[in-house]
């Protein structure tokens, strides 16, 4: 089972965490909104994660690389927000490193675009990034039963959660249709 359809993926995208990155090639057909705590990354949206104010309603949120950069008591408040400004049937993807098995050493794990990943990377943050950049610390870690429990409790159903290449983990939740009411 694939988690994610490579076409036909449409609709209003945000992409919280976006940094200077672009989205993947798979979502490229999607109106992104960018946000993002750091300014210097010019997002369309400067705001937390985990209280990201009146931004309206998508049908996809999509971030990599992100929630491993809260503390674990913020990572509920992030999903909730998430939760918040989906659309009824809209789908969380979120990208996260996998830990499973990795121990915070300086063996080098895989080549990025940025250079060799070692498990202390993965733990903390490369520490190329975070000499310079704060937001690149690492404060908390998944598996993949961690992030299908996080996803789960935050309320997303049809939750999926894949180890996919290079250590990480590709979780995918919807938001529940609400059924039509009518008030009498």
């Amino acid at each position: 089972m694939t988690l994610i359809k490579n076409s036909g993926i449409k609709g209003k995208l945000l992409h919280p965490g976006c940094g200077g990155e672009k989205l993947p090639f798979w979502l490229a057909e999607c109106d992104e909104t960018r946000l993002d705590i750091d300014a210097r990354v010019e997002p369309d949206i400067v705001a937390s994660i985990t209280d990201m104010g009146d931004i309206g309603k998508f049908d996809y949120v999509y971030t990599a690389h992100t929630l491993e950069h809260l503390y674990e008591h913020e990572v509920p408040f992030a999903l909730s927000e998430f939760m918040r400004v989906l659309n009824d049937g809209g789908a969380a993807i979120i990208f996260v490193p996998d830990l499973e098995g990795v121990e915070p050493t300086d063996e080098v794990l895989y080549e990025s675009p940025g250079g060799p990943i070692c498990g202390r990377d993965l733990f903390y943050g490369p520490t190329r990034y975070v000499s310079c950049n704060q937001y690149y610390a690492h404060h908390t870690g998944f598996i993949q039963s961690t992030l299908e429990k996080a996803l789960k409790t935050a309320g997303f159903i049809d939750v999926t959660v894949k180890r996919v290449g290079d250590h990480n983990l590709m979780g995918v939740g919807k938001k529940e249709k609400q059924n039509a009411t009518n008030d009498i």
